[in-house]
């Protein structure tokens, strides 16, 4: 009975996460509070030498014209086993004129489930800037296994492949 309690205390515990691939690709919406908004948020998770980085691709709409942004992040799992993901880089965009490019978003995500149900669900903030004030919001993330689900964040991995930091694309 003691080893029982044992193995369910640590199954059950945070650290668990760690055991757990965060790595793939993963789709799903950002809901913005300031606007009310729910737009299509990808990420793409590699790990190399024991660190996690990867991209991310966020939607915009400014009077009705659709717009999308893709930055280079990092990501880590933090000691309470939630799933932090910052921005570090834009890569890619087709912003508007005068838009501020300088907006670091920072995600704190629970990852729930394994594998082919694993998700991701959250919290984001950006920075504020001199123009922008900081802006809050929910995140809900599913990993995707299927290599054919369309993705306009793998089709520009796919086509700059030689020019960013991928080691593999699963």
């Amino acid at each position: 009975m003691k080893y029982l309690i044992i193995a369910v205390i640590a199954f059950c515990s945070p650290t668990v996460v760690f055991c757990q691939d965060i790595t793939g690709l993963w789709k799903g919406t950002l809901f913005n509070d300031s606007t009310q908004q729910t737009l299509p948020y990808e990420v793409y998770i590699n790990k190399s030498k024991g660190k996690y980085t990867g991209f991310s691709q966020t939607w915009f709409l400014v009077n009705g014209e659709k717009y999308y942004g893709i930055k280079k992040i990092r990501a880590r799992i933090a000691k309470d086993g939630k799933v932090v993901i910052q921005d570090e880089g834009l890569m890619e965009n087709n912003y508007p004129p005068n838009t501020n490019k300088k907006v670091i978003q920072l995600n704190v995500l629970d990852l729930q489930g394994m594998e082919e149900n694993a998700t991701l669900n959250g919290l984001f903030v950006t920075n504020s800037t001199r123009v922008l004030s900081e802006l809050t919001g929910k995140i809900s993330l599913k990993k995707i296994t299927a290599a054919s689900t369309e993705s306009s964040l793998m089709e520009y991995l796919h086509r700059t492949a030689g020019t960013t930091d991928i080691t593999s694309i699963k």
